[in-house]
């Protein structure tokens, strides 16, 4: 039965603090796309369509991977999260912060301020993120096989999202949680799309590629 599976894209640059400056892949972030697209070539992985964001770092990682050229729709973009996070601290005066851990409480402090309309001036509004999303993988659909997905982690938690009802501080852990280069099944189940793979990277499961398990 036909499925879709999300990945989210290799390591970025992860000294970046703005937009520009992260859309790119780390050296690491390549190798990490290279392993994942071994892996799907040993166990004879088959994905009659591709697809992907059309940020540098996703068709950096489907190349890397070694997937055929994916069709690039901006729907499967990431949002603008250093841009929300500057608006949230010029106007809220939360600060930005410069490590995993300060992310951690961070991100669902955003995320619920920008669902509830308190960051003005967004660069979408979360309505409309969600409904990206959603109007996205409607039209890719489950019809012609399985299809493979190159995008990013907030996208991939608002899929998640609206597969099982969750709310915003869930969403945001979700999205804390997800790894480079990870993938994501999405399966019909009745009439909806059901996870049954979440964040499963078994091409960094040997001990040697355990310092490549990241997730920045």
């Amino acid at each position: 039965m036909s499925h879709i599976t999300l990945v989210r894209h290799g390591q970025a640059n992860t000294a970046a603090r703005d937009e520009q400056s992260y859309d790119k892949l780390s050296d690491l972030g390549h190798k990490q796309a290279r392993w994942l697209g071994g892996h799907l070539q040993d166990t004879r992985a088959h994905y009659p369509r591709v697809y992907s964001g059309t940020l540098t770092r996703h068709v950096e990682t489907a190349a890397s991977m070694g997937l055929p050229e994916p069709i690039r729709d901006p729907r499967l973009n990431e949002i603008e999260y250093f841009t929300l996070a500057q608006l949230f601290e010029q106007q809220h005066n939360v600060m930005v912060p410069t490590d995993r851990e300060g992310f951690v409480d961070h991100l669902p402090r955003t995320f619920t301020a920008w669902a509830n309309g308190q960051i003005a001036d967004a660069p979408e509004t979360f309505a409309a993120f969600e409904a990206r999303v959603r109007d996205a993988l409607h039209d890719i659909g489950t019809e012609g096989g399985p299809a493979i997905v190159v995008t990013s982690g907030a996208l991939i938690s608002m899929a998640v999202r609206q597969a099982m009802g969750l709310d915003i501080p869930a969403m945001a852990r979700v999205a804390l949680a997800i790894m480079n280069t990870s993938m994501h099944r999405l399966h019909p189940i009745g009439s909806q799309l059901s996870p049954v793979l979440f964040n499963a990277v078994p091409h960094l499961e040997a001990p040697d590629r355990h310092y490549a398990q990241t997730h920045l």
